[in-house]
């Protein structure tokens, strides 16, 4: 079993999601269970981008927890899309989302901790489905409040529940195909890494536009879990950050 997140740009319309699609169903017919970690669609402009809820009022500014919680169905509308996209291509699947994922949070809302994942639900579902799809960026405290682990949180789900679950590693589809020595998006002078351990790999995400959230890159050192960074355009390898 392996973890497979899709962030915004991937999942921002239909012909992207269609790319996802592909990689869904190439995972499953190699790793037989998939779970799918999917961000809320799009960026800055884009309906139901986070950024964009969150612009809905600006009392927000007001409420951690309100904020949280529009914040939160962005990827829970990600989820649903996607869910029904892929069973129109007759890949079965289904969404576990809210209390059910088992991740429990605490601290601050905008910014959580995860104190722990208590995996039963997502297993037990793993006897009645290969396709798991989890809307990412989001825990539950004790109260059952929904709570967001800070901007680019999704990684963060991703790999905390490829340990918990004890994946083989967790597939991350980006707009670049894999990590660079410089941002593609602003020079040309840059080449791809193929390997990177994780030392080598940190100090590459202290920068405006990391590849991944750098407290989930950090999360995953700690857990030895094996990051695979590829472009959601093509099969190419990208590259491998390994303990």
């Amino acid at each position: 079993m392996i973890i497979q997140k899709f962030g915004g740009i991937a999942m921002q319309n239909q012909q992207q999601r269609t790319k996802c699609i592909q990689h869904i169903r190439q995972a499953l017919s190699k790793y037989r269970a998939v779970i799918v970690v999917v961000s809320a669609m799009g960026r800055k402009g884009d309906a139901y981008s986070t950024d964009d809820l969150l612009t809905l009022t600006d009392s927000f500014s007001k409420s951690g927890e309100a904020r949280d919680l529009a914040a939160a169905c962005g990827e829970l509308i990600a989820a649903a899309v996607l869910s029904a996209e892929l069973s129109t291509e007759g890949i079965d699947n289904t969404i576990v989302y809210g209390q059910n994922t088992g991740i429990r949070t605490s601290g601050d809302f905008c910014n959580a901790t995860i104190d722990k994942i208590n995996s039963t639900h997502i297993v037990n579902t793993f006897q009645t489905h290969s396709c798991i799809i989890v809307p990412g960026f989001q825990g539950m405290n004790i109260q059952g409040k929904f709570m967001t682990l800070g901007r680019g949180g999704s990684d963060l789900t991703a790999i905390a529940l490829a340990s918990a679950l004890q994946a083989q590693h967790v597939e991350f589809f980006k707009d670049v195909p894999g990590v660079m020595s410089a941002d593609p998006h602003t020079t040309s002078d840059y080449k791809r890494f193929d390997r990177l351990t994780f030392d080598e790999f940190l100090p590459l995400l202290k920068c405006n536009r990391p590849v991944i959230q750098e407290k989930a890159a950090v999360y995953a050192k700690q857990k030895a879990m094996p990051l695979h960074i590829r472009g959601i355009a093509s099969n190419e390898e990208g590259t491998w950050i390994l303990p």
